[in-house]
């Protein structure tokens, strides 16, 4: 590991460890470079917080927004029972023939689906189904849209329902007041929708690892 940061070191141990990556995981990421695609996914540990949450959860729905190559998709599905059901909305059909590739090989496509087009779309299509609640929201998608996705993870879950949004940080560029950057824009309204809304019980954590300085925020679904 000779060159890289401290903390790069520590997430490798930690995900020997506690997150190790099995075959489906390690081809999906071969997959997922060999295609093309930006090196943005979630890291193994990530993925591991993320499937605990859904186990400590008891879910059995997850929605995802923003699938990317799946990675995430995988980690989420293996936290639902045989009969759960996981959605996931994708804007590239690019990124979703992929994602959809690495699902199959990982023995889980008859969990997770793949749902191709701008997810606020997608979005009052799926309403429309009037699907059980989703008892997990992961929102991993365009940032400027973050506060229309909580809203519509609202729309879309139940009490005592978790919904994670993630990269909130965005290198620190959050707390500026001044910064008018759509990203910036977005994920500030979204953290203060979490806030104001007498629905949603939430905090953020900053975080540093593999993927540089970041974070997420959670909130919890209320009565």
């Amino acid at each position: 590991m000779s060159g890289s940061q401290p903390w790069d070191d520590v997430d490798f141990y930690f995900t020997s460890h506690l997150a190790p990556e099995d075959d489906a995981l390690r081809a999906a990421v071969r997959e997922n470079e060999a295609a093309g695609l930006p090196d943005i996914s979630i890291t193994a540990t990530q993925g591991k917080f993320l499937q605990l949450l859904a186990q400590v959860q008891g879910a059995r729905t997850v929605l995802e927004i923003g699938t990317l190559g799946g990675y995430s998709t995988i980690w989420l599905a293996r936290a639902l029972p045989a009969d759960g059901r996981l959605i996931s909305l994708e804007y590239s059909a690019r990124h979703a023939e992929v994602a959809t590739r690495n699902l199959a090989r990982a023995g889980l496509d008859r969990i997770a689906e793949v749902r191709v087009g701008p997810a606020l779309e997608s979005l009052p299509k799926l309403a429309d189904e009037n699907p059980a609640p989703f008892d997990l929201v992961f929102i991993d998608a365009d940032k400027s849209n973050n506060p229309h996705y909580v809203e519509w993870a609202l729309r879309l879950t139940r009490t005592g329902s978790l919904i994670v949004v993630d990269n909130v940080v965005r290198g620190g560029r959050v707390a500026d007041a001044a910064n008018t950057e759509p990203d910036v824009v977005g994920t500030r309204a979204a953290i203060e929708l979490i806030a104001a809304h007498p629905r949603l019980s939430g905090t953020a954590v900053q975080t540093v690892g593999a993927k540089g300085y970041d974070g997420f925020a959670l909130a919890r679904v209320l009565d």
